[in-house]
């Protein structure tokens, strides 16, 4: 009676150590000894239709033909997990004695389970539960077992173990488990990696080789003693590979941190669709990995240059980790290819890992003075030149409401009359306020969503300064039309998605530009903000970038320093960086966009220009008048003007200076009326 009990209690024991590697919700599979389809992840590529940037599913996992796979990989889990595989008809009644034994006796040899018992339980948990510790759970397993050995060959069984088995972390089957651990498919797996993936059906946490190489290196080095001892391998090769260390691919195994734009796929492709948690999918998409790189590098090291910044006052992220806050500076980035739409970068905030809410895509916020060159777009549009005159002087603005709106200046300083453009290169609201109650509020609110911003823009006047949130994602895309010649361009993540089986299943051509503005009128604006960069608030992005790469872009800064922005572009790239708060807080007082996005965007831009060429911004469209002016008056430049005060101007026909108008058949002494192909150039 006594031994009957001690018998009880080891083979419970032994089904409790079986337990481990459960699968999670059940579901309802069918027979508990056939081998069911494996639900297939889908793989998401950059553009180059081979850089992997991550993975879609509620399990990793890519099913292989197991022929494809090096003979020590299935050796490696045989040697640990059922050595007499082969042998056995389901079930090792030997090993099952032995590991009973080694309860009683208390050496502890393990479960006794074979590959094919464990295989019926991972596939089919509604039928055959692991985690129930008892011997008729026990009982169904080992019928199964031998019922699935009676149907398929032990190849076949054991490819289908090879790719369901739970190998840590959410990745099953060697093929997702190598491209993570090791940054590479499963028919690449070493001798050594094959024998640390073989050492964790015992305990994925345990001996997880990230978290834990020592441990890891342990399990390896006891599986390679095991295969040497089963004649797999040779003594020599497994003391050579046990001299090897424990090696992972960084970023679990992604070419390039992606975590935010592979959300935005999947997203895409769900609208469209595809049902790509579990479809085996191959997804291509416009990413660049050199550019997206480049953003995340920057968005990093810039954030952790602001955080040390003498005076700053808030959680830098090294402190938040340690005291379980999420309370610290994030920031964004996103860059669109002005021509096609396509995504080239997005970083939808600091840290993917500790917050995979995607700024550039879902937040809302206030754009600040990056809002202004919609403003002064709508302003040329409207025939109003950028030399025209405007006060930088205080304004007093009666509301609907009756109440008198007193709007200021960061500086708290009014500077006088200047031209519109030394408004916007200056960043000055009370030039902005005034074009855009010139023009209309209304009217800016119609343009602003004609160019794509989809949040609803308050036709009041602090909107002419930004006071109305909009999705990063837009405001860059409203650029393009600044770089584009007046079209601006929808966002495009997917350009190609294939079947489990090959097949293209949808294409998503390039976006069709869509003409928003005059080609005259963006050229102006771009114009404008080229002045932004090289001579405004815009230096610290211009200075970052080498001389022969043209830029042009705007500064933003709400009145509480909380959101902070630089939102620029070259003749290739139009892209955006925002900086603050989750919770909106000031950032630090004194700090502006110029300061602290601006380098942000500047070291993105440059290291992606590093080794490459640019096509350059090109002549400026037809029908445009220009004539050389002084920068301090806006009129026209004359001998006595200082080469450092002249410029050109750009002007609809119409709104040129009188001057010019006055004689339109006399070649004005200081430049042409009608424009060559190139415009001259001069210092700015």
């Amino acid at each position: 009676m006594r031994s009957r009990t001690l018998l009880v209690a080891a083979v419970t024991a032994i089904i409790a150590t079986q337990s481990a590697s459960a699968q999670e919700a059940p579901r309802s599979t069918g027979e508990a000894w056939t081998i069911v389809p494996l639900p297939q992840s889908t793989l998401v590529f950059a553009r180059d239709g081979k850089t992997l940037l991550g993975e879609i599913g509620h399990e990793f996992r890519t099913s292989v033909p197991l022929k494809t796979l090096h003979a020590y990989v299935s050796q490696a889990f045989i040697a640990v997990e059922d050595q007499r595989f082969y042998e056995h008809d389901g079930v090792d009644v030997r090993a099952v004695a032995g590991a009973i034994v080694g309860k009683i006796v208390g050496n502890n040899r393990g479960g006794g389970s074979t590959i094919t018992q464990q295989l019926v339980g991972y596939m089919h948990p509604d039928i055959i539960d692991r985690r129930e510790v008892t011997v008729s759970r026990k009982y169904r397993e080992q019928n199964a077992a031998r019922e699935m050995e009676k149907h398929y060959t032990k190849q076949q069984i054991l490819e289908a173990y090879l790719n369901q088995i739970n190998l840590g972390h959410g990745w099953y089957g060697v093929d997702a488990a190598s491209r993570h651990y090791f940054g590479h498919p499963a028919s690449q797996l070493t001798l050594a990696e094959a024998a640390t993936l073989a050492g964790l059906p015992k305990s994925q946490p345990q001996y997880d080789p990230i978290a834990h190489p020592a441990a890891a290196k342990a399990r390896r080095n006891l599986i390679l003693g095991m295969m040497a001892d089963q004649g797999y391998i040779t003594p020599g090769l497994a003391a050579k590979t046990k001299a090897l260390p424990v090696e992972t691919s960084p970023s679990t195994g992604a070419a390039v941190e992606a975590g935010y734009f592979v959300d935005a796929v999947r997203q895409h492709a769900e609208r469209a669709g595809y049902r790509v948690m579990n479809g085996g999918y191959r997804i291509y998409t416009t990413l660049d990995p050199v550019l997206q790189r480049d953003a995340v590098v920057a968005v990093v090291e810039g954030t952790n240059r602001i955080e040390r910044q003498k005076g700053y006052r808030h959680l830098t992220l090294a402190a938040a980790i340690k005291k379980g806050s999420t309370d610290y500076l994030q920031a964004m980035a996103v860059a669109i290819d002005p021509y096609t739409g396509d995504v080239r970068a997005l970083v939808g905030g600091r840290d993917y890992a500790r917050s995979q809410f995607d700024r550039a895509i879902n937040m809302a916020r206030q754009p600040g003075s990056s809002f202004k060159p919609i403003v002064y777009t709508k302003g040329i549009e409207d025939s109003v030149p950028p030399n025209t005159i405007i006060p930088d002087t205080a304004l007093a603005i009666e509301l609907p409401t009756g109440e008198i709106w007193r709007p200021g200046e960061a500086d708290n300083k009014f500077d006088g009359p200047m031209t519109m453009r030394t408004g916007l290169m200056r960043s000055r609201n009370m030039v902005a306020i005034q074009v855009g109650l010139q023009v209309g509020m209304d009217s800016v609110a119609a343009l602003a969503r004609r160019m794509g911003i989809t949040t609803p823009i308050n036709p009041v006047p602090a909107s002419a300064i930004g006071a109305s949130e909009v999705h990063p994602i837009d405001l860059v895309a409203a650029y393009t039309a600044f770089a584009n010649d007046g079209r601006i361009v929808q966002p495009r993540f997917i350009t190609r998605i294939d079947d489990a089986n090959g097949r293209t299943a949808f294409l998503k051509p390039a976006s069709t530009p869509q003409q928003v503005l005059d080609p005259r009128v963006a050229f102006i604006v771009r114009d404008m903000l080229k002045d932004v960069a090289e001579r405004g608030s815009g230096t610290q992005a211009r200075a970052a970038v080498p001389d022969e790469i043209p830029i042009a872009g705007k500064t933003g800064t709400t009145n509480d320093n909380a959101d902070l922005w630089f939102v620029g572009m070259t003749p290739e790239v139009v892209a955006g960086v925002w900086v603050g708060f989750d919770k909106r807080k000031t950032v630090a007082y004194g700090a502006y966009g110029g300061a602290l996005a601006a380098p942000i965007w500047g070291d993105m831009i440059a290291k992606y220009y590093e080794g490459r060429s640019t096509r350059g911004w090109g002549p400026p469209p037809d029908g445009l008048i220009y004539a050389e002016l002084d920068r301090d008056s806006g009129l026209l430049a004359t001998p006595a003007t200082p080469w450092d005060k002249r410029y050109v101007e750009y002007f609809l026909p119409g709104t040129e200076p009188a001057a010019l108008q006055n004689n339109p058949w006399k070649m004005p002494q200081w430049g042409p009326l009608f424009l060559p192909l190139r415009a001259p150039t001069q210092p700015r």
